[in-house]
């Protein structure tokens, strides 16, 4: 197992829209989400099988409306 944590930079307004789809997508890993305050707006972490499972995942998280930046942190 892969374990990730994701920090995001979103559109004003949009932190707790997008929080929720994050934990709503279809994705073959264990993922949540918290609002954060701070440098950034969201802390998504995220246990896949492999890293390539991982790059799936956030750059479906980079991919959706509203997400200005993202910064990944793979755990070891």
């Amino acid at each position: 197992m892969v374990k990730a944590y994701v920090l995001l930079t979103v559109e004003i307004g949009k932190e707790y829209e997008i929080a929720r789809e994050i934990k709503g997508l279809n994705v073959n890993a264990k993922i949540d989400a918290d609002v954060v305050y701070g440098e950034y707006d969201l802390v998504v972490r995220l246990e896949a099988e492999n890293l390539k499972a991982v790059d799936r995942v956030v750059t479906e998280i980079r991919n959706m409306p509203g997400v200005l930046k993202t910064v990944t942190l793979i755990a070891s």
